[in-house]
């Protein structure tokens, strides 16, 4: 019997991609038509994705990065001054990742050299961003790029394709495959791994417990980076706090794709599938006509249910 729970926890959540899955086709005809599947994938799941990963990474060292709407929204705001400029694509975009890059390393100070708990390190970084931002745009004012003549490369950037792929989509394929190499095949990832499961025994063991946090939280701020590079492309506009509304989903994504391994570690594979399933849901619920708030709700309760699953089979409490 135990066996077989702890099967049944190993398959919990590509266990509930299929119920849902299967739930709203019965529910709504229009849920599995091929064009409704791809505005999934292009407008619900590619952005979360690249933001869940970066979230992958904080988790891996047992942290929780609050900061995510940060990275993004400073990211999102150079970009788009600079192209308002004139500054070419190019860069703006690396100058709009070194704004991100530097929200990262203002964490990695914070928890590596001055000891903060991260979750207080993060919180406090995401009520600097949001005043820095109010003060730069005037209290929060949205700038806009609707009136310029952009280049074609910016737009490229989230309505382009290539070999039949949305840009987003390649994007998510190429940062997925470098943070599983670095989670599953690197040194990185041992020491991020001892970190996340025994931090008193990897810093007694002498391993570079600050150099780790500090990469940590820097290469996941590049990857909120990107994601407010591509939202300013999809809506040629900066949107002040527009990532903070990354940020919960994010992490229950993260969560839920725990449950894919058998030590209960955060994984690309199951974060990806743990965005998907976010992103099914929502579609799903919009098309048979819940209104947001009780999208917000059945979410909360996927999550909760996943996770309940999967803890329940692990510690054998139904056996």
């Amino acid at each position: 019997m135990t066996d077989w729970f702890a099967r049944v926890q190993r398959f919990s959540l590509p266990g509930a991609l299929v119920a849902v899955s299967v739930f709203f086709a019965l529910c709504s005809p229009g849920f599995a038509r091929p064009g409704n599947l791809a505005d999934v994938l292009l407008n619900n799941f590619a952005l979360l994705a690249i933001a869940a990963l970066g979230m992958t990474l904080a988790l891996s060292i047992g942290a929780v990065d609050l900061s995510i709407g940060t990275a993004i929204d400073v990211s999102s705001l150079v970009f788009v001054v600079l192209n308002a400029h004139h500054a070419s694509v190019a860069v703006a975009a690396l100058a709009a990742l070194g704004a991100a890059l530097l929200v990262g390393a203002f964490n990695g100070v914070l928890v590596a050299g001055l000891g903060i708990a991260p979750f207080l390190a993060t919180l406090g970084t995401l009520f600097i961003g949001q005043t820095l931002q109010q003060l730069a745009t005037d209290g929060g004012q949205p700038v806009y790029l609707l009136g310029f003549d952009l280049p074609a490369v910016f737009g490229a950037l989230a309505h382009g394709s290539f070999a039949g792929l949305p840009v987003p989509l390649w994007i998510v394929a190429a940062l997925a495959l470098i943070v599983h190499l670095a989670l599953a095949h690197s040194v990185y990832g041992r020491h991020s791994a001892a970190l996340g499961t025994q931090a008193g025994v990897a810093r007694y063991s002498g391993l570079p417990v600050a150099a780790t946090i500090v990469a940590t939280f820097v290469a996941g701020a590049l990857i909120y980076g990107v994601v407010g590079l591509l939202l300013s492309s999809m809506v040629k506009a900066y949107v002040p706090q527009a990532g903070n509304g990354y940020l919960l989903n994010a992490i229950g994504a993260t969560f839920i794709g725990t449950t894919l391994s058998g030590a209960r570690r955060p994984n690309v594979p199951g974060t990806l599938l743990g965005v998907l399933l976010l992103s099914l849901v929502a579609n799903g619920l919009l098309l048979i006509g819940w209104n947001f708030y009780w999208q917000q709700v059945a979410t909360g309760v996927l999550i909760f249910a996943v996770l309940a699953l999967s803890f329940a089979t692990r510690r054998g409490e139904w056996v």
